[in-house]
């Protein structure tokens, strides 16, 4: 009774037998294909282990590389950036009381004689813009210093000469005598910039030297007068790149390591927003400061107000307005500059600003840049409203003497 039983036992030990027989084959016979279908595994030498080390990088890795793009940039314009030290002697005004006569009788006449001093140290930044040891940096780094010590990364010090200062364009020039084969940073064009760009500031923020922040271009064409800067003439470019005292001079880079622009100015009340000086329009300054020691800046003499037909309705409807103002786009004349050339050529306070040359004005940005495209005595033929009429008066620009 129990041999067929023994019997499908024997016939079911045997398939079991059959099929591992023949999942060992295929295991063997897949092992021998496998090999030939890929690549033989590098050969690693003793002493090399570059191979083996190339092979236990990730992909990312891989396409990453070993430096970043950041790094790549700094190294290739940061032998140029320096570090400019200054250094000024003010002298504080002597109070009168010391030259009262009966002070002078009862402490001595060497007392009053006495005049307090005080030394003033300043720290900016600034970039090599020539072999012969050309230094571009701001104006308000080096304006009014009695000495100015550029350090390069290396850390030889040199003294610096300045060539020329522009305080319109906050912009200036100065010379080191270093021999003839300086770094310099390669100049790249402001024009080409786009927001959303990488931007890479390199300074000496807060005296922390060869110092880089990272962050993208956050607008373009920002004016002087939006930042809060009045007595300057410029569009800046806006970055969240952190910028501190400190980095005022030194170069804004794209991620190819050059020069997009100047750090120059950040507001206090900001936080993360920095402004720098485009470098097409620093170039064309500083070949002036190297030239002539000062830059010429044509201007009308008025201080202005970009209007519009709501600005101007507020103003109308509030009954404590001491005037009424045409409710009209164009730019509107606070006040006129005494014997400047606004007020030679009849221009008044209250005026709004039409027209220039038959071209349209129509912000306080768009005129003062029309004005600095112009040259130095040239008549401009300006159309104002004055009231409910409009007249066409003739100014002959006049060279800037004081930005402030």
């Amino acid at each position: 009774m129990r041999f067929p039983q023994i019997s499908r036992s024997l016939r079911q030990l045997s398939t079991d037998l059959l099929a591992i027989a023949l999942g060992v084959l295929l295991t063997v016979s897949t092992l021998q294909v496998l090999p030939s279908q890929a690549d033989p595994a590098p050969t690693v030498t003793t002493g090399d282990t570059s191979n083996l080390i190339a092979q236990r990088q990730s992909p990312a890795s891989a396409a990453i590389g070993s430096t970043s793009f950041v790094t790549a940039a700094v190294n290739r314009v940061g032998s140029a950036v320096v570090r400019i030290d200054t250094e000024r002697t003010i002298t504080r005004r002597v109070d009168p009381f010391l030259e009262d006569p009966f002070f002078r009788r009862f402490f001595g006449e060497g007392f009053s004689q006495q005049v307090p001093s005080e030394q003033l140290r300043g720290l900016g930044s600034g970039f090599i813009i020539d072999k012969s040891g050309l230094v571009l940096t701001n104006a308000h780094v080096v304006d009014k210093a009695d000495k100015v010590t550029v350090r390069l990364k290396d850390g030889r010090t040199f003294e610096g000469k300045v060539q020329g200062i522009d305080e319109v364009t906050d912009l200036a020039v100065v010379k080191i005598n270093a021999g003839n084969d300086l770094p310099v940073a390669p100049l790249g064009s402001s024009n080409n910039v786009q927001v959303g760009d990488w931007a890479i500031a390199v300074g000496n923020p807060l005296g922390f030297d060869n110092t880089v922040t990272l962050g993208i271009i956050s607008t373009l064409k920002r004016s002087s007068a939006q930042v809060g800067i009045s007595d300057k003439r410029l569009d800046f470019i806006q970055t969240d790149a952190a910028i501190n005292p400190g980095n005022s001079g030194g170069p804004l880079l794209n991620g190819l390591g050059e020069v997009i622009g100047i750090n120059t100015a950040i507001r206090p009340d900001a936080m993360g927003i920095g402004f720098a000086i485009p470098i097409d329009k620093a170039k064309a300054i500083a070949t002036q400061l190297q030239r002539d020691g000062k830059v010429a800046h044509p201007y009308l003499g008025v201080q202005m107000l970009t209007l519009t037909p709501d600005l101007a309705k507020q103003n109308n409807t509030d009954p404590n307005s001491p005037i009424q103002i045409p409710e009209i786009n164009g730019v509107f004349v606070m006040r006129v500059v005494p014997n400047s050339p606004a007020a030679s050529a009849g221009i008044r306070r209250g005026d709004v600003i039409l027209q220039v040359d038959g071209k349209a004005i129509t912000s306080a940005e768009q005129l003062q840049n029309v004005v600095e495209d112009s040259r130095l005595g040239q008549i401009l033929q300006v159309k104002v409203q004055r009231g409910n009429q409009t007249q066409q008066l003739s100014v002959r620009t006049a060279e800037l003497q004081n930005a402030s």
